[in-house]
């Protein structure tokens, strides 16, 4: 361990975890075997990191974190799987990470810019993107793949092998049972518009966000089966990269898309 390191002497770190330089661990916190931590990430008080974990740099994990501990998963046997998490994401009081399992790449995997605010569980198997903000008391099931810039409002429930898209907005205390297409506003177990407010906080232009209406309007408001809207919307993607992405993640779709009553 560097000697730069700002290590707390109540912490308790084995001695082959890997902590880069500019690393600070706080009172009362367990850093476990098979752990490494990049520079400038701080571990607060009575945080937990165990199995085979990696911890990019200038992450900040608050107090009662839970990071890398044995899944849930009935089947899981102490497998050597994994948790990896990228840089810069803020991982407020009480999350708990769990790491992978077998059936699905033995891994569970964050990027980076995340926000994950207190008690929210991201379970075994995750995939989240890049700069994602999941509010308070949130649960995000097994297999779960969340895309780029989605927001995900406090205590929703997402259930196993779920997909929601890139710059999608899940409301508040919302249950989600099937995929949420990319740029997508959902709430109350429907979808409901298009995230046009938070695609223009990110530069969408006004063409942009107008495609995106109009590939909206076929996909949730025409009543088309999904075969017809399949056919249209591959039109739309000719002149529109976003379309074509919501194309991409609907022919890729496992759990069937999420259209809710026409509203």
């Amino acid at each position: 361990m560097s000697g730069s390191n700002l290590i707390h002497p109540s912490a308790v770190i084995h001695p082959s975890a890997q902590l880069g330089d500019d690393v600070r661990v706080g009172p009362f916190s367990v850093i476990e075997e098979h752990v490494s931590i990049d520079v400038g990430t701080v571990v607060g008080p009575h945080v937990v990191i165990n199995g085979h974990t990696s911890i990019g740099k200038n992450n900040h994990f608050y107090q009662f974190c839970s990071v890398g501990e044995a899944n849930q998963d009935k089947k899981y046997k102490g497998e050597p799987t994994r948790t990896i998490i990228g840089d810069n994401n803020i991982i407020r009081e009480s999350c708990t990470i769990h790491r992978g399992t077998v059936d699905d790449g033995y891994e569970t995997k964050i990027g980076n810019g995340n926000l994950l605010m207190a008690y929210t569980h991201i379970a075994h198997d995750c995939v989240l993107g890049n700069n994602i903000t999941i509010a308070n008391s949130s649960n995000l099931a097994g297999h779960v793949v969340v895309g780029d810039w989605a927001i995900l409002g406090g205590f929703s429930g997402i259930h196993q092998f779920c997909h929601i898209g890139e710059h999608a907005f899940v409301g508040i205390r919302s249950t989600v049972t099937q995929d949420i297409a990319p740029f997508v506003l959902y709430a109350d177990s429907a979808p409901r518009a298009v995230n046009a407010e938070g695609l223009r906080r990110r530069g969408f232009s006004g063409k942009e966000i107008g495609d995106i209406r109009k590939a909206y309007r076929v996909v949730y408001r025409s009543g088309l089966l999904l075969e017809q809207v399949m056919s249209q919307l591959e039109e739309l993607a000719k002149d529109s990269e976003h379309v074509s992405s919501m194309v991409k993640f609907i022919n890729e779709s496992k759990r069937g898309l999420a259209r809710g009553s026409m509203v």
